[in-house]
């Protein structure tokens, strides 16, 4: 991709093909959204999330950042997972990591990333945890794996103790949080077989 040019020509070329399939298409997702899921995920370009599960506009409400965090101290984030349980009424949260995150990698490592050092100490924690098994694993990339897969329990653990999902919770509702890796070398995602729905 050469130019924004570009961009507008793709966009032009994709637009013009979903109303091939469904000349409505655009007409009924501009009235609104209804999405079943929240898609947490990596801002990586290498995750993209409606491709990765074949789903259309609309299908999916997405939350990115480096390396998938839920923070208590991060409006953001609070404030998509607030709208997704509250305002859409989606019956899923998907925290979705992947292998090979920088983020991850960059948390392994003993030096200053300036801010960015400040947004992974969540993870920097979490390896801290778990040092002795993960310092028994011999090949790096592998370290780095077993760290994306507790990162992404972690931050499972963290969405659900916002007030937003307990609440729903405690209301009845229908919602479950999900722990899932993308596997960017095969293209497909891992259960890690971590699904909480308020009564485990």
């Amino acid at each position: 991709m050469s130019s924004l040019k570009d961009l507008f020509k793709k966009n032009e070329d994709w637009s013009q093909r979903i109303k091939e399939q469904d000349p409505h298409f655009f007409e009924h997702s501009a009235e609104g959204q209804n999405p079943e899921y929240l898609w947490i995920t990596c801002s990586d370009s290498r995750v993209p999330v409606n491709q990765i599960v074949q789903a259309m506009p609309g299908d999916i409400f997405v939350h990115r950042n480096i390396a998938n965090l839920i923070l208590q101290t991060d409006i953001n984030s609070l404030s998509v997972i607030q709208y997704a349980v509250e305002m859409l009424k989606v019956k899923h949260i998907v925290v979705c990591g992947h292998y090979g995150c920088g983020g991850v990698a960059a948390a392994l490592k003993d030096q200053g990333y300036g801010l960015f050092e400040q947004w992974i100490q969540n993870i920097r924690e979490i390896y801290y945890q778990h040092k002795e098994s993960i310092d028994l694993i011999k090949e790096e990339p592998d370290r780095i794996n077993r760290l994306v897969e507790l990162n992404v329990e972690e931050q499972v653990h963290h969405v659900c103790q916002t007030t937003f999902v307990k609440e729903a919770w405690k209301n009845g509702m229908d919602l479950t949080i999900h722990g899932i890796v993308y596997d960017l070398s095969s293209g497909t995602l891992k259960d890690l077989n971590i699904h909480k729905n308020g009564n485990v």
